[in-house]
């Protein structure tokens, strides 16, 4: 399947927790030894190329193969937002997606120096990813708290993959206290990676966003969230203190622990604004909790 990069309308981007692509059912025996079956999510390797190099192999649950890689180079900075991307393509039955730029890129150099970081299974950060965020100044914006309320209660509730099958990572960029796009996978890091292939794909402004992670807020989210201009980050885990470090550093503004009624917000504090009345706002229930909900995770 070939993909033309070429302008296209915004889509909504929403979990398909019933896309038989992206589970299986499989057997096993519970703690008391019946026979139980449950849905799992499935892991498939997507390599990518940016032009004739091959960069990486990613396990993936395989939606939005344009949108990761894309996001991938963006967030690895090894594509920068003013380069020119002349096509896409994917082949489903390869399992390959090929990036094709307008000049060659300067990848071989950041392929050498890389530091490790906390993603899971293949997150890594390359050499210059710190200073392409130093000089960053993020837009001002707001965070009110009805919005956060509004924001946490709809992603919690709505329909999911996590909810369908667990196992799974989210992210999801939002205006205000709406989702706009909204993706899973197996790595926090791929979930963010489509996010950032998703706004730059079809041009979405990132200044008044917001966006919202199921994981932890490690240096790794940061620099990402930091990277696609967004100034607000929201988790409903905790924090790391690189993590918190960078955060301060740039002016994010930093909001973890998010569930219910609660959060806790560590640096960019002077944007959030408390309009929301608390006796108006419900804690969250034991059908939406999710992994860590008790500690970070």
């Amino acid at each position: 399947m070939m993909m033309k990069f070429e302008k296209a309308p915004v889509p909504l981007i929403l979990p398909d927790p019933h896309d038989p692509r992206l589970t299986e059912r499989v057997a096993g025996t519970d703690h008391t030894g019946a026979a139980v079956a449950i849905n799992v999510p499935v892991e498939r390797p997507l390599t990518l190329y940016l032009n004739a190099q091959e960069i990486v192999t990613m396990m993936t649950i395989g939606d939005y193969p344009e949108y990761l890689a894309l996001g991938y180079l963006l967030n690895q900075n090894m594509l920068k937002y003013d380069d020119v991307v002349t096509e896409v393509e994917y082949d489903d039955d390869l399992q390959v997606v090929v990036v094709r730029t307008e000049h060659h890129t300067n990848f071989e150099q950041k392929l050498k120096k890389r530091t490790q970081t906390s993603g899971c299974a293949q997150g890594t950060a390359f050499g210059d990813l710190l200073d392409a965020v130093e000089n960053v100044v993020l837009p001002k914006a707001e965070l009110r708290t009805s919005w956060l309320y509004q924001m946490t209660h709809t992603i919690n509730t709505m329909p999911s993959l996590y909810l369908e099958a667990g196992a799974i990572h989210g992210c999801v960029l939002c205006k205000e206290g709406t989702p706009l796009c909204y993706t899973e996978d197996v790595g926090r890091h791929n979930a963010v990676d489509k996010i950032a292939g998703w706004i730059y794909r079809h041009g979405v402004e990132p200044a008044d966003k917001i966006l919202y992670t199921t994981g932890r807020l490690t240096s790794e989210m940061v620099i990402k969230t930091v990277r696609m201009g967004i100034p607000i980050l929201v988790s409903r885990s905790g924090f790391t203190a690189w993590g918190d470090d960078l955060a301060r550093q740039v002016g994010l503004t930093l909001v973890g622990r998010t569930r219910g009624k609660r959060f806790i917000a560590l640096s960019g504090q002077e944007r959030i604004i408390y309009d929301q009345n608390l006796a108006f706002v419900e804690e969250e229930s034991a059908r939406h909790k999710r992994k860590g909900a008790d500690r970070d995770e």
